[in-house]
C-alpha cells in the first residue's frame, strides 16, 4: 500500500460517520446520503495529491463535504422545479417517509424547519447547532467571515422559531 493510500484510508476511517450525519442532516434520505458519500470520497481521493497542508484536514474534508451536498440540494432544486414542486416539500417528504428516522415529533418538526432555510442558512444552522462547530471552524469551511455566519445562524433560528410557532 502506497503513502497515498494509507492517508486516504485513515481519512475513511477517520470521518466516515462524522461526514454520514452531516451530509445526512443536508439531505434527509439514507440512500442519497450514502451514495453522497462515495461522490465525496471519490473527490476526496482525486484531490489528495493536491492537498497542501494551508488548511486543516478536517476543514478541507468539511468544505468538500458540504459543497458536495449543496450541489447536491441545487441539483434536487432544479427537478423539483421542472416537476412543478419545491425542493423544501421534497425534503419534507422524506422525512416523513424516512424508514431509518427513529425521533420525535418535535425533531421532525426541526427537521423540517431546518430543511426550509436557504442553504447557506442551513448549513450554517447544520454545523453549528448539531456539530457544535466554531464560527471560526464554519468560516474555514465556507469561507464566509464569522459576522455573516452569525448573522445568517441567527436569521435561521428566528425562521426556525416562527416555523415552530416558538
Amino acid at each position: 500500500m502506497d503513502e497515498k493510500e494509507k492517508i486516504f484510508n485513515g481519512i475513511v476511517e477517520e470521518y466516515s460517520e462524522r461526514l454520514y450525519w452531516h451530509v445526512r442532516r443536508f439531505v434527509h434520505s439514507h440512500e442519497d446520503t450514502d451514495d453522497l458519500l462515495q461522490e465525496i470520497f471519490i473527490k476526496i481521493w482525486k484531490a489528495l495529491p493536491s492537498f497542501r497542508g494551508e488548511s486543516e484536514l478536517f476543514t478541507w474534508v468539511y468544505r468538500i463535504a458540504t459543497n458536495e451536498a449543496i450541489n447536491f440540494l441545487r441539483r434536487r432544486k432544479v427537478r423539483a422545479v421542472l416537476n412543478f414542486t419545491s425542493l423544501a416539500k421534497e425534503l419534507e417528504r422524506k422525512i416523513d417517509e424516512d424508514p431509518w428516522f427513529n425521533g420525535t415529533e418535535a425533531e421532525a418538526a426541526l427537521d423540517k424547519a431546518v430543511a426550509a432555510l436557504p442553504e447557506k442558512q442551513r448549513a450554517v444552522f447544520i454545523m453549528r447547532y448539531y456539530e457544535e462547530l466554531s464560527y471560526a471552524r464554519i468560516a474555514e469551511i465556507t469561507g464566509t467571515s464569522t459576522g455573516a455566519l452569525k448573522a445568517s445562524y441567527h436569521i435561521a433560528c428566528e425562521k426556525i422559531k416562527a416555523a415552530l410557532n416558538l
